[in-house]
């Protein structure tokens, strides 16, 4: 069969992407209150919509549809401001599948493989080859167009996107166990005991939440599913259990390069995952490069001034060591140290931030000491509030506090009230 750039470019132009994200992604507790696990800020500038999104326009793949439900409002303005610049003429386009009682009887999704089913309608009028199904909830950076060709090459009905995971966090996933060609011999939905790697005893082959169709064989197995009184209706729980006994599913190992190492993926799907991921992008070489003008990863900007620091004194000197500072910025007489802050953040002074993630349009008042914590975007922090240094107190004010210690606040959790999107 060819290969090479022409034969990857004729997939990924028939192939739809489909993005679930209607998810809420309770365990982020209050910063899905009132947005949508994808929606969630991260990385400075970005939403976590913005990694699955900016993957499909690398990967030459430009019809993708995004599946909306839980309070949806803010992201479906996120993706309206910073994604309209596709071209329809051209057949590309980012289109909002709300749950809409498309089918009769229909109700919200049920879940991942429901979500698709009640949208076959509008599937079948894109007519695509391939399907691209993807969770909207993860950060990565990952070439679709080489998984796709490896489907197509491999003559698979169904593929699915794997990474190693260590032993102890396994039973969190999808588990997997693949010959020696990566066919899927079994599957497991979050197994109490999960299976590992023979030749690595202490990692198990987890599954990605992102899935390749032959759009036939998908329109078959949703319809068959969705006949099931007693499934779930859920691509890791019903379908793949279900088919891979009888069709030809393969694993796809997500790799920085063929051959390489394993490429770098994170569910940010708890307070501690999220804090730590963003964490992870403040060091020197991070495992996840925002600075790759190969493969950018593209959202929507506020126009904004660049960040400022002002004032020079001994003990009142705006600065900031070890740390992502985000346009709009003003650092007014106070230290910040390994700390990511995002747009329109001013910390005042005499105020001491270390070691937080502090999400757009937030006011540190003075005399602050913030370490290990999350601050909510529109936060009015009062002067003199210290957070992290004790979390049985922070817990006692009001604030949640995480299994692994990191105080979040939100506005709400400070009596503040905040009328604008998040």
């Amino acid at each position: 069969m060819p290969d090479g750039p022409r034969f990857v470019s004729h997939l990924t132009r028939n192939t739809l992407a489909l993005i679930l994200a209607g998810g809420r992604g309770s365990r982020l507790k209050q910063l899905t209150e009132w947005r949508s696990k994808p929606a969630v800020p991260f990385g400075g500038k970005f939403r976590i919509v913005d990694f699955p999104l900016s993957n499909c326009v690398n990967s030459g793949i430009r019809r993708i549809g995004v599946l909306t439900q839980y309070k949806a409002h803010s992201l479906i303005l996120h993706i309206q401001k910073g994604w309209g610049s596709l071209h329809g003429e051209f057949g590309e386009f980012v289109e909002f599948w709300p749950a809409q009682q498309r089918i009769a009887a229909a109700d919200w999704y049920a879940g991942t493989a429901d979500a698709v089913y009640q949208n076959l309608d509008i599937i079948r009028n894109h007519n695509p080859e391939y399907v691209l199904v993807l969770a909207g909830d993860h950060v990565y950076k990952m070439d679709y167009g080489a998984m796709v060709a490896q489907h197509v090459r491999v003559d698979a009905d169904m593929t699915v996107g794997c990474i190693e995971v260590e032993l102890e966090h396994a039973k969190q996933f999808g588990i997997m166990a693949v010959d020696t060609e990566n066919r899927i011999r079994s599957f497991r939905e979050k197994p109490a005991h999960p299976e590992p790697i023979p030749e690595r005893p202490n990692y198990a082959l987890a599954s990605m939440g992102i899935y390749v169709f032959n759009s036939g064989f998908l329109f078959e197995q949703l319809i068959r599913d969705a006949d099931q009184p007693d499934s779930t209706h859920d691509f890791g729980k019903d379908i793949i259990p279900d088919v891979i006994t009888k069709y030809r599913v393969m694993a796809y190992p997500f790799r920085d390069v063929p051959g390489g190492d394993q490429g770098y993926w994170r569910d940010v799907g708890t307070v501690d995952a999220f804090w730590e991921a963003n964490q992870e992008l403040i060091g020197v070489t991070p495992p996840l490069n925002l600075y790759d003008e190969s493969w950018p990863i593209w959202t929507y900007q506020e126009q904004l001034p660049p960040a400022k620091f002002v004032f020079d004194d001994e003990e009142r000197r705006g600065m900031a060591v070890d740390s992502m500072v985000s346009s709009g910025c003003v650092i007014s007489g106070a230290k910040v140290r390994h700390s990511l802050l995002f747009s329109n953040v001013r910390v005042n002074s005499y105020s001491y931030v270390k070691d937080a993630v502090i999400l757009p349009g937030v006011d540190v008042g003075r005399n602050c000491e913030i370490h290990r914590s999350i601050i909510d975007r529109g936060c009015r922090l009062p002067g003199g509030l210290t957070l992290g240094l004790d979390p049985q107190a922070d817990a006692e004010r009001g604030f949640y506090v995480s299994e692994g210690g990191v105080t979040l606040v939100t506005p709400e959790m400070l009596g503040q009230e905040v009328h604008h999107v998040r």
